[in-house]
């Protein structure tokens, strides 16, 4: 069986100009990397240039996740292929991997087998810069911020409330806590901070959910780093860092153009994760997207539960997007995980194992529901799935009325996706449901972490620590209630135990601290014990990875 890359290198990509046009795009609209990426200045795409579509919009989720993921991207884009083949008219918006993931347990991040993104080295591998271009932004605020104190602290800043990290693209367990400031009095001043990786920065966030540079900057402005010794806070606008942050951002900011396998457009832009930040690619791609095509296909992190509740209820109003439908992706691995089967045991065929985890599927569609959305629910199937396993989710479906559609994308590209793009294209062609948000913004944020916990995780109750009610009336005292709330907890549940599988009931849920993300717009409650560093594997992905003597990659999944 050949490997993702070695499926990648048999198909050469069509010039980025040509993809363009299929977006009427010119060439004097895009920016050049190479002969196969190319930048988009969104504000360039205006109504007398073709731009004018009010295209449908398409969500790609998934139920409760196992590690290694149950391929949304791949899903993805291989229903937007399947689309393409309908002669259809269909774009692509992606997140753009993360070094970290790539080189600890995924891999690559660029989907899979016959429905990639290419190309595949490039984008997984520092892409244009962007990312390097949010940790210098993200730094450069850092560097502010201990550089002022050393040269007198005017502000007076109290170092032990500074909540702004470094941030690395890497996953690296040993930056988690450090001492800064060491060797002597030219050093700077000794205090502990640590290191988060990028994509969990807030100034990556903050660029995700910009409508353009101005309101890139506003939100950097308003960064909370601190506070005084005098409990006043302290921005990123009193060090005057916007300016300069947000001019590293000026290429970065622009959406990536792509392409698939079989030359679907893509829009690949931004990176936050879904445990910590919104999850999603950036409404600038998304809305670029919208306008220069009649489908569009974009994919939110992690389950429903995560990626997919924060898209509705924080990127979709930031963004005044419209969704229209959603794919939830489900795969036979991950209901026998939450029918009590070990990771060992996933690829032995194991039909009861499989009924066993329905429930957990169940909930992620009634939670659909609850954003009054339609849905079609996705198999993905993998060489290792039996035909009565699979025969057990389609069963389950019909009998819950739910549409349900087998594809094989991995293995058939575009063609194993037809029946879905049939499908999910004639819901969001037919549907008359507007769609909800979950919770009102003028609720209490008590109110709107209970709302999202409560029927969205199935939790019962809310219990907050010390520490997150003393947060709870800092938000109240800056006057941050109205903000909505990312929820920050594990992936692995619904709930915020990562050992409760299925579809847990009648669990408690606590939250350990709130984070303030000013500038993104939104507030991070904190449940479990959530990593904003993670750490490598015992045998990293970056084991597998090399490079010949020409420069060809191999490994690269």
């Amino acid at each position: 069986m050949l490997s993702d890359i070695e499926i990648s290198n048999q198909f050469k990509p069509q010039p980025i100009q040509e993809i363009a046009a299929k977006l009427g795009l010119r060439e004097d609209l895009i920016e050049l990397y190479g002969k196969y990426k190319a930048k988009v200045d969104p504000t360039l795409c205006r109504k007398d240039w073709g731009c004018s579509h009010q295209g449908k919009l398409i969500l790609v989720s998934s139920m409760t996740p196992t590690p290694a993921g149950e391929g949304k991207t791949t899903v993805s884009i291989g229903l937007a292929q399947g689309i393409q083949k309908l002669k259809k008219s269909v774009a692509l918006a992606l997140r753009e991997p993360s070094l970290g993931p790539i080189m600890g347990i995924k891999g690559g991040a660029t989907g899979g087998g016959y429905s990639q993104v290419v190309p595949m080295e490039d984008i997984n591998l520092h892409f244009t810069g962007d990312l390097h271009a949010i940790t210098s932004s993200h730094n450069l605020l850092a560097a502010m911020i201990d550089n002022h104190i050393h040269q007198g602290n005017s502000l007076n800043i109290d170092p032990r409330t500074i909540t702004w990290n470094r941030v690395i693209d890497m996953n690296d367990r040993a930056l988690r806590k450090v001492v800064v400031g060491l060797g002597g009095r030219t050093m700077g001043i000794p205090r502990e901070t640590g290191f988060d990786i990028t994509a969990s920065s807030e100034v990556m966030a903050a660029l995700c959910l910009s409508t353009g540079l101005e309101d890139l900057k506003a939100k950097i402005n308003n960064i909370l780093i601190g506070f005084t010794r005098d409990r006043n806070p302290v921005f990123a606008k009193d060090l005057k860092a916007a300016g300069a942050m947000t001019a590293l951002l000026k290429e970065a900011i622009k959406p990536n153009l792509v392409q698939t396998l079989e030359g679907v457009p893509a829009l690949i832009h931004g990176g936050p994760f879904a445990n910590i930040a919104q999850g999603t690619n950036s409404i600038l791609a998304t809305s670029l997207a919208l306008k220069t095509a009649e489908y569009v296909v974009t994919e939110a992190g992690f389950g429903f539960d995560l990626g997919a509740e924060k898209f509705f209820d924080i990127v979709s109003r930031t963004g005044n997007l419209n969704p229209n439908g959603v794919v939830l992706v489900a795969t036979v691995r991950a209901l026998k995980l939450h029918g009590g089967k070990k990771l060992s045991q996933l690829k032995q065929p194991d039909a009861e194992a499989v009924k066993k985890g329905l429930p957990n599927l169940q909930k992620h569609v009634e939670n659909i529901h609850k954003f009054n959305l339609p849905a079609v629910i996705a198999i993905n199937r993998f060489n290792s799935d039996s035909d009565e396993e699979i025969e057990v989710i389609k069963n389950f479906c019909s009998q819950c009325h739910f549409p349900v559609i087998t594809t094989e994308v991995w293995a058939k590209g575009g063609e194993g996706a037809v029946e879905l793009a049939e499908e999910i294209t004639k819901i969001v062609d037919t549907s008359k449901q507007k769609y909800k948000p979950l919770y009102n913004l003028d609720d209490s944020v008590e109110n709107k972490i209970f709302t999202v916990a409560s029927e969205i995780y199935g939790s019962v109750k809310i219990d907050y620590t010390k520490r997150a009610k003393r947060d709870l009336r800092k938000i109240k005292k800056l006057g941050y209630e109205k903000l909505p709330v990312c929820i920050a907890k594990t992936q692995k549940s619904l709930s915020d135990n990562p050992k409760l599988l299925g579809r847990p009931k009648d669990f408690i849920s606590t939250v350990q601290n709130i984070i303030i993300a000013s500038g993104a717009g939104f507030i991070i409650p904190i449940t479990g014990n959530i990593m904003r560093m993670p750490g490598l594997p015992s045998t990293p992905a970056a084991n597998n990875i090399d490079i010949d003597n020409i420069g060809n990659i191999s490994g690269l999944f």
